[in-house]
């Protein structure tokens, strides 16, 4: 994890920071254990040198921010499902990170014959539902408890994606020994767990209700191929909790609308909370692709919801996000009465492989 390549700037414009962008998206990659996900990036970043095709040169022209819009994993999105769909089958000694092939040539022969159906994939954001992050969720419920909030958790997401961590009280969870959820579960989560282990609570979850702007059917195999998209090839446990999620969802689908973050947390924070609940608002690698408008938006209603928060209805924020400096996931957790100030309990895998606790 000590690769480090520094970006312009997360908001940062122009073709140098679409080099930058991908340059950074490598690493991170390789950090986390991706290597053909970087393989696939490196190969889409060699096209930029010189941009023979409509797909190249709309990456290479990109007008906004590049690393803020996630630029690499849009791209790389559709070689995925082109390689999934077996609509690409040059594609696949990439995929099976064979040795001594010539990605970049790959990846040109294929933007030339299937770039009508890679370039739908640069006009919106991955959505990266990943189940594994909800152990990080449930480790701070487990220390706000701790910390004398009442275990009563009404769980407000934004960027929800297919709602699959709105899911969460369906999960069984082994937290360094600490067992939350029931058992089996839908689906079970034991990451290695690095430091102590959080504390002993039982808890509850009162609610769970999500927003995203461009939500998810996991019931509809169409979208939920588009899902598959972005889960990087090389963690096949990943597709198996997508199949174990699709199941769950046609068991009961989560409560997910469309709405965009700020609209949801300001409605949401305006209804009646009831007595002896925390109400949480929790996200996972979403925050980047927030607008700036709309985050402000959200920190206010948080505050506003702080200030008027008491003991027996306090209100917490909970955030994974990444750390793009060091390739890793950071959880911070803020909570009101008494706590608005941010702290780090941990440091997390992108995908819930480990987690190193530092509360």
């Amino acid at each position: 994890m000590s690769e480090r390549i520094q970006p312009a700037g997360i908001g940062a414009t122009g073709k140098g920071a679409v080099r930058a962008a991908f340059a950074n998206q490598v690493a991170y990659c390789r950090a986390n254990d991706a290597p053909i996900t970087a393989r696939i990036v490196a190969a889409i970043a060699s096209l930029l040198d010189d941009p023979a095709s409509n797909f190249a040169r709309r990456i290479a022209n990109w007008p906004g921010a590049p690393l803020a819009d996630a630029l690499p994993l849009r791209a790389a999105g559709g070689f995925h499902a082109l390689h999934l769909s077996e609509a690409a089958h040059e594609l696949a000694p990439i995929y099976a990170d064979a040795e001594d092939i010539n990605d970049a040539a790959i990846v040109a022969g294929v933007v030339a014959r299937h770039e009508a159906a890679l370039l739908p994939w640069l006009d919106g954001p991955p959505q990266t539902n990943e189940a594994g992050r909800s152990s990080n969720f449930i480790a701070a419920m487990l220390w706000l408890a701790e910390q004398g909030l009442p275990a009563h958790f009404d769980c407000l997401e934004i960027g929800s994606s297919a709602g699959i961590n709105l899911m969460i009280d369906r999960y069984h969870y082994d937290l360094g020994g600490v067992h939350v959820g029931p058992q089996p579960g839908a689906m079970a989560f034991t990451p290695d767990w690095r430091g102590n282990h959080p504390p002993m609570h039982a808890i509850a979850i009162a609610g769970l209700r999500g927003c995203d702007v461009a939500p998810v059917d996991l019931t509809d195999p169409a979208q939920a191929l588009r899902l598959k998209a972005y889960i990087w090839p090389e963690h096949e446990v990943r597709f198996a909790r997508m199949e174990a999620a699709i199941a769950a969802a046609h068991v009961e689908k989560p409560c997910l609308i469309r709405a965009n973050a700020a609209d949801f947390v300001e409605a949401e924070l305006a209804r009646p909370q009831a007595a002896g609940t925390t109400r949480v608002l929790m996200h996972s690698i979403v925050w980047q692709y927030v607008p700036a408008e709309q985050q402000a938006r959200v920190t206010a209603a948080m505050k506003v919801a702080g200030a008027r928060a008491t003991a027996d209805r306090p209100v917490a924020w909970i955030a994974l996000e990444a750390n793009r400096t060091v390739h890793h996931h950071e959880l911070v957790v803020r909570y009101w009465p008494g706590g608005d100030v941010p702290r780090k309990l941990g440091h997390a895998h992108a995908h819930g492989a480990w987690i190193e606790w530092l509360a």
